[in-house]
C-alpha cells in the first residue's frame, strides 16, 4: 500500500503555520502550453507576474480535445485542442512496455523551457494534468473505455478501474512529476456522467437526473469485477439501470428531483446500487493512492469535477453544496483526501457566500480552491477579492485563477487588485 494511503506522508491540513503562510502567498492562474508558444515564455510570465501580482504559474501537462477562442494570443484566436495530448516531452524508457501512450503535442517543448524561465524569476509551476478524460486513447483503445448498461462505449474518456488504465495514470503522473513540478493539480482521475465533452452532445428525449446518472454508470468487466470484490452485484445493478432506462426512452414518468440524493439513489436495485456505488469509490480513491505514490514526492491534488458540474455553465450554482455530489463520480472525499495531498475545490460561483457555502463543505479536504476572474463568476474586483478573502480565511494552501489564455488581458488587473496583501494582518495568528 502507497506510504500516503498508511497516513504516512506529509498532511498539510495539520499544518497550521504552513497553512496560514501559504494562504497569503501562493496563488497561480492556469495556462495552457499553447497560450506560452504562442505570446512567449517571457511575456507570459511578466503578464503574471506583474500584471496580474501571482506568484506561480499551472500548465496544462496534459489535456482533453476542445475548440476555444483565445482573445490575445497574437498566433490563432480560435484553436482546436490537441485530443489526449501530453504537451511535455515524454521519457521513452518511462513509457516502454506501457499499452496506453498519450500522443505528444507539437507544442511540448515549452514546458520545460518555462519550468526554468520562472525559477529564474521565483516563480512555482504547477501542472495541471488531466488524466482519464482523453479521447485519443479511448477512441483507439474502446476496451478501456466506460460501457453502459447497453454495452455501448463512451470513446471520450477512459475507466478507472480498467488495469491498463491504471498503469497508464501511475506513469503519466511519474513523468509530470520527474519535470520537477511543485504541484500536480490532477483533474479527471476518476469516473465521469453521461455528458463530459464530446462535440455535439444531444438527445431530443426528456432525462432527468437518474436517467442521466444511470447512463452514465459504468459496466464494464473490470467495474463488474471491482464491484464483485466489494460484495456487490453489478449484474443486477445493471439489469436494472437498463430496464429503467429502457422505461424513460420508452415514455416512462421520471421522478420529480431537483438533484440526486445518495440515499435516494442507494437504495434502489433492492440496495445493490449503494454497494456498487461503495465500490466505485474504492476504485477511485485506490487509483488516487497509487497515483500519488507515482509521482514520488511531489505534490498531488485532486481537482474534484463536482464543482464544475454545478457552476461551469452559469456560474449560479444551486442546491447542496458541490461537495454533497461528488459521489457521482466515484469520489468520496475524505477517503480521496487521506491518500494524497488534499482537494481542490472548483469555485465556479458568482456569489461568494455560495463559494463559502461549498468550500465549507470539504472540510479539511479542501487545500486549494480555483477561481473564475471573468464572466459568469466575476463582474468587478470587489466581488473576485470577496472571493479571494474567503479563501484566505479559510487557510487554503493556493488560491488557482481560470484561465490566462481564455480570458482577456483586463482580467489580470482584477486579480492583481484581488490579490493584493495590504490586509495581511487579519490573517495573522
Amino acid at each position: 500500500m502507497p506510504e500516503r494511503a498508511l497516513g504516512l506522508h506529509r498532511d498539510i491540513r495539520r499544518e497550521p503555520s504552513h497553512i496560514l503562510a501559504s494562504a497569503v502567498a501562493t496563488t497561480s492562474i492556469f495556462a495552457f502550453a499553447t497560450d506560452l508558444a504562442g505570446e512567449g515564455v517571457e511575456t507570459v510570465l511578466e503578464n503574471v507576474q506583474e500584471r496580474a501580482g501571482l506568484n506561480g504559474l499551472s500548465i496544462a501537462a496534459s489535456y482533453h480535445e476542445g475548440r476555444d477562442v483565445f482573445p490575445h494570443n497574437p498566433v490563432r484566436k480560435v484553436r482546436f485542442l490537441e485530443s489526449g495530448a501530453a504537451f511535455f516531452p515524454l521519457e521513452v524508457e518511462r513509457w516502454r512496455g506501457v499499452r496506453l501512450r498519450p500522443p505528444v503535442s507539437e507544442a511540448a517543448g515549452v514546458f520545460p523551457e518555462t519550468i526554468a524561465a520562472a525559477a529564474a524569476r521565483g516563480l512555482d509551476v504547477n501542472a495541471w494534468t488531466v488524466f482519464l478524460h482523453n479521447g485519443a486513447l479511448a477512441s483507439t483503445h474502446p476496451d478501456c473505455a466506460p460501457e453502459n448498461a447497453f454495452g455501448d462505449r463512451y470513446v471520450t474518456e477512459l475507466c478507472p478501474a480498467h488495469p491498463d488504465v491504471r498503469e497508464y495514470a501511475r506513469t503519466l503522473a511519474a513523468d509530470v512529476a520527474a519535470l520537477g513540478v511543485e504541484t500536480i493539480c490532477a483533474e479527471s482521475l476518476h469516473f465521469h456522467g453521461l455528458e463530459h465533452g464530446h462535440a455535439h452532445e444531444r438527445y431530443f428525449v426528456p432525462l432527468g437526473p437518474l436517467a442521466r446518472f444511470l447512463f452514465g454508470l459504468c459496466f464494464c468487466a473490470s467495474c463488474l469485477d471491482a464491484a464483485a470484490a466489494a460484495g456487490a452485484d453489478g449484474g443486477a445493478v445493471r439489469r436494472f439501470a437498463r430496464a429503467e432506462l429502457e422505461r424513460v426512452l420508452d415514455g416512462g414518468a421520471e421522478a420529480e428531483l431537483e438533484e440526486l440524493t445518495r440515499n435516494v439513489v442507494g437504495s434502489l436495485a433492492g440496495g445493490e446500487l449503494e454497494r456498487y456505488l461503495s465500490a466505485r469509490e474504492r476504485t477511485v480513491t485506490s487509483l488516487v493512492a497509487e497515483v500519488a505514490s507515482a509521482a514520488r514526492g511531489t505534490r498531488l491534488e485532486l481537482i474534484d469535477l463536482a464543482g464544475a458540474t454545478k457552476g461551469y455553465a452559469t456560474g449560479r450554482p444551486t442546491g447542496g453544496p458541490a461537495a454533497a455530489s461528488s459521489w457521482q463520480h466515484g469520489v468520496d472525499v475524505e477517503a480521496v483526501a487521506a491518500v494524497c495531498d488534499g482537494v481542490e475545490v472548483i469555485g465556479y460561483a458568482a456569489d461568494p457566500e455560495r463559494l463559502r457555502l461549498d468550500v465549507d463543505a470539504y472540510g479539511r479536504s479542501a487545500v486549494s480552491v480555483i477561481l473564475r476572474p471573468a464572466a459568469p463568476d466575476c463582474a468587478s474586483a470587489e466581488n473576485l477579492r470577496e472571493k479571494v478573502v474567503a479563501a484566505r480565511e479559510r487557510r487554503l494552501g493556493r488560491i488557482d485563477f481560470y484561465h490566462y489564455g481564455l480570458m482577456r488581458l483586463d482580467a489580470l488587473d482584477l486579480i492583481h487588485s484581488a490579490v493584493r496583501t495590504d490586509d495581511v494582518d487579519r490573517f495573522a495568528p
